[in-house]
């Protein structure tokens, strides 16, 4: 190996790291996306990250961008299945976010637990098909965390298109998330690998299908 090919590789090697952190970069800002909030008849606290999705909801109510907050549910997990089967209950993730509502001041009439879901996929078709049926055109906050904001936008695109309802993708400011920095700790990793693999699932059609048995 001659002398200018190792000074090449030598050089090659920290344009490739400063490339490739540029890169992760970028894509942990691409994650990352909010559509203008603008009046709704609904805002929906989509499942996960408790209790900074729902600080976000009750934050847009009080603005009086909605006159509701909608929670989602979840079919228990096995693991919950087997606590259950001990005598060991495990509170509802909707029991949570309603408290969390409450303690910031959302009133208990504004907040609805809406139809069962398996994953985002279903909560984006069960917000669609109660926003059909509600007066007016029909729109709907979907509450969500960072680096969950561009799956669920495309989700939306993918399952309702362009028709009314309309959907307006907010995230919680609270969250963590370090869209710059997500590769150099293990949660904001497994965070955007869940993602990558989602994005897929959902440009390839869902053939990846949601099961809680």
């Amino acid at each position: 190996m001659t002398t200018a090919i190792i000074a090449f590789l030598i050089l090659s090697v920290p344009v490739a790291v400063l490339l490739g952190r540029f890169l992760l970069r970028r894509f942990g800002r691409w994650l990352v996306v909010a559509d203008p909030l603008q009046p709704a008849n609904a805002i929906l606290v989509l499942g996960g990250c408790v209790p900074f999705r729902a600080m976000e909801a009750a934050a847009i109510y009080h603005q009086g961008w909605a006159p509701e907050v909608w929670l989602t549910q979840y079919p228990p997990t096995p693991e919950e299945r087997v606590l259950a089967s001990m005598g060991i209950e495990v509170p509802p993730e909707n029991s949570y976010n309603r408290r969390v509502l409450e303690h910031l001041g959302v009133p208990s009439e504004a907040i609805l637990v809406i139809e069962p879901g398996l994953d985002t996929a279903t909560e984006v078709r069960n917000a669609a098909a109660r926003m059909r049926s509600a007066p007016g055109k029909g729109v709907v906050i979907l509450v969500t965390s960072k680096s969950h904001a561009r799956r669920v936008k495309v989700l939306w695109r993918a399952l309702v298109g362009s028709r009314p309802p309309q959907a307006v993708v907010r995230y919680t400011a609270d969250d963590p998330f370090v869209p710059e920095r997500w590769f150099l700790n293990t949660r904001d990793v497994g965070l955007v690998a869940h993602e990558f693999f989602g994005l897929l699932n959902a440009w390839a059609g869902l053939p990846v299908k949601a099961e809680r048995s």
